[in-house]
């Protein structure tokens, strides 16, 4: 297992989890990787860790380069257990290594793990210097948690941000330019849209603590880094932060009797018939996660579900909660649903948009089956509110 040259004296030395296909309830279906970079310098750095069980990957390739007593510090921009479970098999096989983190990360350390080692805290502004180079340490907290912290090289012009402009993406490739764009893209939006969408307003500090540093590499702790393409992924972070969505659709369902399904298609129909891009999901084929990719860049959010128990499908209600603790703002919301005699789902899908302060357009509802008059009608109703 060999480390990744990406400069001169500095190389990627993380791992890849090629199986992982559930990162705490976000479908993974490409993998992940927990990366890790070294410095060699006169102190020999290692920034971030990885998650416990790759410890011996992580060491091996850091063994490719030096012995891992070599060690003078490692780096703890977040203490997540992703990024800093492996960290005492580490550090035993680091006996003279200086953990290097803030005041909440050590804090965060000394919970999760048990034992003692040596610790300098930074706050933003401070430096470290290794010899030849200098790392600077701005804390970006509740980026996404509140021990986030990224660390600038600036002789190498290489930004380690952690967590930031990451992507769950497990390939033999290690820079953007080597994968195809587009998919690079569709994972990074859909992390953003998963992980860090509550987070827009501390983004966007994040952002602009970092805009005026000269940037060659942006080394995340997921995926792909960033080389080629950093203008297109802080203009789509600059977007994503400040929920700037498209003129497009998410029209996403569960049904019982295929009613609510129907209706969907006849939804979607409108919306394309008013030249409006849709995407149109079922939740017994799409996981939230991967709605959630799609909902943010979307103006029109259309949800619906058959009554149930004078309530809502349970995975449209798993979608629901879903949705709110990611709190995408500012979209145009549509309840729908089918029903056979009590028929409030629609209604309680329309109260949860109007909590999340969106604008709403008026309810849908069909009563047991939907005649080609009652589809019509829908289509011709969503055509002339849009």
């Amino acid at each position: 297992m060999e480390a990744v040259k990406i400069k001169d004296n500095i190389y990627w030395v993380g791992v890849i989890d090629w199986n992982i296909r559930n990162f705490h309830g976000y479908l993974t279906q490409r993998g992940a990787t927990y990366n890790a970079y070294l410095v060699i310098d006169e102190k020999v750095t290692l920034i971030d860790t990885a998650k416990k069980g790759f410890e011996g990957e992580l060491l091996s390739r850091i063994k490719s380069v030096i012995d891992p007593a070599e060690i003078d510090y490692i780096i703890v921009n977040h203490v997540e257990r992703d990024h800093s479970s492996a960290l005492p098999a580490v550090l035993a096989a680091c006996p003279k290594a200086k953990v290097i983190t803030n005041a909440q990360g050590d804090k965060g350390l000394h919970q999760h793990y048990t034992g003692e080692w040596d610790t300098e805290l930074v706050k933003s502004g401070d430096t470290l210097s290794l010899g030849q180079y200098e790392l600077t340490f701005v804390q970006t907290p509740m980026v996404h948690w509140p021990d986030n912290m990224v660390t600038y090289l600036a002789k190498e012009k290489i930004l380690f941000p952690n967590d930031a402009f990451g992507q769950h993406y497990a390939a033999s490739a290690r820079f953007d330019e080597e994968v195809p764009f587009d998919t690079l893209m569709q994972e990074a939006g859909k992390y953003y849209a998963n992980i860090v969408l509550p987070f827009g307003k501390q983004v966007q500090k994040a952002l602009e603590a970092v805009g005026g540093l000269d940037i060659e590499y942006i080394c995340p702790s997921h995926g792909l880094i960033w080389g080629k393409h950093i203008p297109a992924i802080l203009e789509a972070y600059q977007k994503w932060s400040t929920n700037t969505v498209m003129e497009k659709a998410v029209v996403v369902y569960d049904s019982m009797w295929g009613v609510t399904e129907k209706m969907a298609a006849t939804i979607s129909d409108a919306f394309m018939a008013k030249g409006i891009p849709v995407k149109r999901m079922s939740l017994k084929a799409d996981h939230i996660s991967d709605v959630m990719a799609e909902i943010l860049e979307a103006k029109y959010i259309a949800i619906g579900s058959p009554t149930l128990n004078n309530g809502i499908m349970p995975t449209v209600g798993s979608l629901l909660t879903y949705i709110k603790g990611l709190n995408p703002t500012g979209r145009i919301g549509l309840g729908f649903g089918s029903y056979g005699w009590s028929g409030q789902s629609p209604g309680i899908i329309t109260d949860f948009m109007k909590e999340m302060k969106w604008e709403t357009i008026e309810m849908a509802r069909i009563q047991y089956e939907a005649s080609e008059e009652d589809l019509e009608a829908l289509k011709e109703k969503i055509i002339a509110i849009l």
